[in-house]
């Protein structure tokens, strides 16, 4: 039987109208608001009583193993830490059972000791009955199985956890970030008087304060602007902003507040002003997600959990009774397969929750209406580093988020159906339809480039369709649990800010269901994470103290490790430098350090470069570029580490590309394709056949320039609009006709400089591109308003030639861009 089980999961639900009146909605969020407020104050008071003080375990066999990390001690003071058993180890105890690590137990101090409770009426008989099957096995390493993970583990329940990929490898690494309530929902509440919704978004928040709590490394608040361009509106704005901070309660976040104009363009220079009236900021969280979740798994590991990534369930296994007892799992890296026990099965996958449910069941309808978001990623310059934005109502009523994010500016998402794949792809419209509504809301002399689109992904969020629901109004994106005939136990929806409240109802049926014997009850509200024992906001200073790191590289050690900065620390080469001492970076735009790389592989289950590069470090996240360039040493380092030979060396390289060209890496078949006429730019094949070599175009083949040569699809992605060759050319043009050198020409010599340069441009193009470019009409033209009309031209012929080309490739063959994927040599670093 199904229920459904309410949460805040709802990630975009359709965005309200930001229209109504005033004064309705300032009575509505108000009273609906202050309702709740006494009852919701108490709850968080007991809350806080429970959870201020640091937690501390009681005495359990589980937990031999751990060092006193949850002791008071020092934060910045250096200290060993306590390593998780190999993969190779975790590989052995999940095929030999929780008897394999007691076995363990004097090999390795490390090794965890995960024995269940003893009961009085249990013999010798069972015991030994029992060594080699788990309570709980685990599918999936995703935010929702991690979090499942680390509850049961610290139930003391015998837990083993498998991920077919790597840990958030799916859904969980491609989040918009964001550790919130969602004020839309509040909205949406008020509006229809809705208190389900309101229920959710008070959930949502208590989670967020958890969140806060249990990993303050990870995750921090960012205010987030609501910029207001009608006076109507900021009642209406700031009544729902004052609303939310009443549901949140004292959870040590900011309260919401009005700024001015002034004070509005002063916080977010690049915001468009005309029109604008104000703007109303309130606070969320924001989070690092796939490093949170990386941070989930280790904690259940530390808790005495057995978890491996890489490791696919390849078939169920049923009793007699055909009630499931255990799975048949490969693991991919070796080809291995091997039989898991055990006397439940929590399946946790996600977009792909059908395929376990179906490995179950063949005949069973599928639940999951799998729906894409996508994100891109463009450079700092976007907005400012401490300063978020959120449009509640794009041009097509979607809402979409603008957001720092680890030195980058995030924006997004999308919304639509799709297809559920293992690598998902951004499409160009959609990339497009985001720097659209970005431009909208950025001032006209921030000009917004597909070529400053540095990634660009898809993510699949598993929306769950209720099955005894006649309609499609059954599709909702709140989690729910579901036990089959068999016995397996499927948590599917919901989103990342409410995993804990779902892992823990998740374990609470299992217990039920699978008749476990916990030690305890559920603790996940005080339990922190490994790394946030140590840590504070002011323990870098120890690190650039003490290992003569960069400033920028011990800030992003300390809030991606927490106190394992340390450790991080420690593995850092020489510069040989007299400043940084320590700390090789393996991308000159990042602070990502050499030392990075080893930890991941012997501390956090790195298998493969692209573990390194989208979960670890985040650079393929940031910069597919940068990530690209970095790929080789990346490849490298883990050769050293893992013993890799000349062939595995190159596996790892080609399977990275092909992985970037999903994170928005351009794609060579699209820059060269087969059987594209001469008269495209750029093209080989406009070579004359008989060796006559015919005279050569550049990007501004379309509008009939002879000027600099190059590949269309490096015009079309490259951040630096001008190579070198063509600035000479520019001034060179420029200066001859500034005749008294005052930095002016006439803007009547604009049409005698484009001769010049042998463009013969059509008048409509032209007029469009210098209105755009907005001439001050004064009737001379400077060099940089000359560039952006040379800008304008040529992204204009980079994108006609682009389109057609793109137009071509499809109409000939479709093209594979996970296996046929090469990378194009380029100038800038735009994706």
């Amino acid at each position: 039987m199904w229920r459904r089980i309410p949460s805040t999961g709802a990630r975009h639900a359709t965005s309200s109208s930001f229209s109504r009146k005033a004064a309705y909605a300032t009575a509505g969020a108000t009273t609906l608001a202050l309702s709740g407020y006494y009852y919701n104050q108490q709850q968080l008071k007991r809350q806080r009583d429970f959870i201020d003080g640091d937690f501390e375990m009681p005495p359990h066999p589980s937990m031999a193993f751990m060092e006193s990390q949850q002791t008071s001690r020092d934060p910045t003071r250096p200290h060993a830490f306590w390593a998780p058993p190999s993969r190779d180890d975790m590989i052995h105890m999940l095929q030999n059972g929780p008897g394999a690590i007691k076995d363990h137990k004097g090999n390795k101090d490390s090794l965890p000791v995960a024995a269940a409770p003893s009961t009085p009426d249990q013999t010798s008989e069972n015991k030994e009955e029992d060594s080699d099957v788990f309570d709980l096995l685990i599918i999936g390493g995703g935010a929702t199985g991690a979090g499942c993970a680390v509850d049961a583990a610290t139930r003391g329940l015998k837990v083993a956890m498998v991920e077919r990929d790597d840990f958030s490898s799916g859904t969980s690494s491609r989040s918009t970030k964001l550790v919130h309530g969602g004020v839309r929902y509040l909205e949406k509440a008020v509006r229809e008087l809705d208190i389900e919704q309101y229920k959710l978004v008070k959930e949502a928040l208590n989670e967020r304060a958890n969140f806060l709590k249990i990993a303050p490394y990870l995750s921090y608040q960012l205010p987030i602007m609501l910029p207001v361009y009608k006076w109507w509106q900021v009642p209406y704005y700031w009544a729902g902003s004052k609303a939310y901070d009443l549901l949140a309660g004292h959870q040590g976040m900011e309260s919401s507040y009005f700024l001015t104009k002034g004070k509005a363009l002063e916080a977010f220079p690049m915001l468009k002003n005309e029109k604008l009236v104000g703007a109303v900021v309130y606070y969320d969280g924001q989070h690092n997600d796939s490093r949170m979740n990386v941070a989930l798994g280790l904690t259940a590991v530390q808790y005495g959990a057995v978890i491996a990534n890489h490791v696919e369930v390849v078939e169920l296994h049923k009793d007699d009774n055909k009630r499931l007892c255990g799975a048949r799992v490969r693991d991919t890296m070796t080809g291995k397969e091997f039989n898991v026990k055990a006397k439940g099965i929590i399946n946790a996958t996600g977009p792909f929750t059908d395929g376990i449910r179906q490995m179950d069941e063949p005949s069973i309808k599928n639940i999951v209406a799998p729906s894409a978001g996508v994100h891109i990623i463009l450079p700092n310059y976007y907005s400012p580093g401490n300063m978020g934005l959120l449009d509640p109502s794009t041009s097509d009523g979607r809402v979409i988020f603008f957001l720092p994010w680890q030195g980058n500016t995030i924006a997004g998402t999308t919304d639509s159906a799709t297809e559920v794949t293992q690598n998902p792809m951004a499409t160009e419209e959609e990339i497009n339809w985001i720097l659209g509504e970005v431009k909208n809301y950025l001032n006209p002399d921030v000009k917004v480039r597909r070529g400053d689109v540095l990634a660009a992904w898809s993510g699949i969020r598993p929306l769950v369709r209720d099955p005894a629901a006649k309609s499609t109004e059954g599709l909702v994106r709140n989690h729910m649990i579901n036990v089959s005939a068999s016995g397996l136990l499927t948590i599917a929806g919901g989103k990342w800010t409410t995993y804990r409240a779902m892992a823990a109802e998740t374990i609470d049926e299992a217990i039920k269901e699978f008749h476990l014997k916990p030690a305890r009850e559920c603790t996940t509200e005080r339990v922190k994470l490994i790394g946030a024992h140590g840590y504070s906001k002011t323990m870098f200073i120890r690190l650039i103290q003490q290992f003569g790191l960069e400033t920028e590289i011990a800030q992003h050690l300390a809030n991606s490790y927490g106190d394992r900065a340390w450790a991080v620390a420690s593995l850092a080469q020489s510069t040989g430098k007299r400043w940084p001492v320590f700390g090789k970076r393996i991308s000159g735009q990042y602070p990502y350090i050499e030392a990075e790389v080893r930890y991941a592989v012997r501390r956090e289950y790195a298998c493969t470069a692209v573990d390194v590069l989208a979960r670890r470090l985040r650079l393929a996240f940031l910069n597919v570029h940068a990530a690209l360039d970095a790929l080789p040493r990346v490849v490298e380092i883990m050769s050293e580490e893992l013993h890799w030979d000349q062939a595995r060396q190159e596996k790892e390289v080609e399977e990275a590309k092909q992985f970037l060209t999903t994170m928005g890496l351009p794609v060579s078949p699209i820059a060269y394709p087969t059987g594209v006429p001469d008269a495209v730019v750029g093209h080989p094949s406009s070579e004359a056949a008989e060796g006559a070599k015919p005279e050569q175009k550049g990007f501004w083949g379309l509008l009939g320039s002879k000027s600099s040569a190059g590949s269309v699809t490096d015009s079309f992605y490259s951040r630096a609009q001008f190579n070198p060759e063509e600035l000479a050319e520019f001034h060179k043009v420029f200066g001859a006709l500034d005749h008294d050198g005052d930095g002016h020409i006439n803007g009547q010599d604009l049409n005698e400089v484009l001769s010049h340069l042998h463009m013969e441009v059509d008048e409509t193009v032209l007029k469009g591109i210098i209105d755009e470019v907005d001439l001050d009409n004064s009737g001379t033209i400077e060099f940089n308003e000359f560039l952006e009309v040379m800008g304008g031209l040529k992204e204009h012929a980079s994108r006609s030639a682009f389109s057609k080309i793109v137009v071509e490739v499809e109409n000939q063959r479709n093209i594979d861009y996970g296996i046929k994927a090469k990378t194009t040599d380029r100038s800038g670093g735009g994706a």
